[in-house]
């Protein structure tokens, strides 16, 4: 088996691509050895003590570096680890009842969506799903919609996204000159 390694836009994150499928449906983010104990997979990776985060995409994983640690050195370990996981067809989750897997919710209650805003959301949603998250995911990571009110979309960045630099760019002009152009209504987009 081989595993391919490719940059994100954030220094600090690699994505590592296992040439299987890693997760069925959606995406999980890790970011503490607390919650990689829902994976032993994660769990494997933040026991490393170099890693500050773990992202799960459909065919990928996100690994993100602590500060200060080194890639030459920390890359090797992490693909050993990704090796030992998918040659060995361990489960990506842990056994049991599904208490420990903590799943985000849809909208965010601080930013509930207007009943009234029915259309505008589903036009954001759409775009947000066919046109943001597959260029999210090919950097590694990926984009949750929160929620839209007078005219502000909400969003999360996650996986290589989230606490990388370029961000708020992205967000910024990226995301948010998509969604105007489309949406008449959307003024804003701001992280959640």
């Amino acid at each position: 088996m081989f595993i391919e390694t490719e940059t994100t836009p954030n220094p600090a994150t690699l994505k590592f691509l296992p040439g299987r499928q890693v997760m069925m449906a959606g995406t999980r983010e890790f970011t503490s050895p607390e919650d990689a104990s829902a994976s032993p997979l994660a769990e494997a990776l933040f026991d490393l003590g170099d890693v500050t985060g773990v992202f799960f995409g459909q065919s990928f994983v996100s690994v993100t570096a602590a500060p200060g640690a080194e890639w030459p050195g920390l890359k090797p370990q992490v693909v050993s680890i990704l090796l030992d996981h998918f040659v060995s067809e361990a489960p990506l989750f842990a056994g049991g009842d599904a208490s420990g897997i903590a799943v985000p919710a849809d909208e965010d209650e601080d930013f509930g969506d207007d009943p009234a805003d029915a259309d505008i959301v589903a036009q954001i949603r759409e775009l947000i799903e066919t046109r943001v998250r597959p260029a999210v995911a090919n950097d590694g990571g990926d984009i949750v919609y929160r929620g839209f009110r007078e005219g502000v979309v909400y969003l999360t960045m996650q996986g290589a996204c989230s606490g990388c630099p370029s961000s708020t760019a992205t967000l910024k002009h990226g995301i948010e000159s998509l969604l105007k152009h489309y949406v008449p209504e959307v003024t804003e987009v701001r992280a959640a």
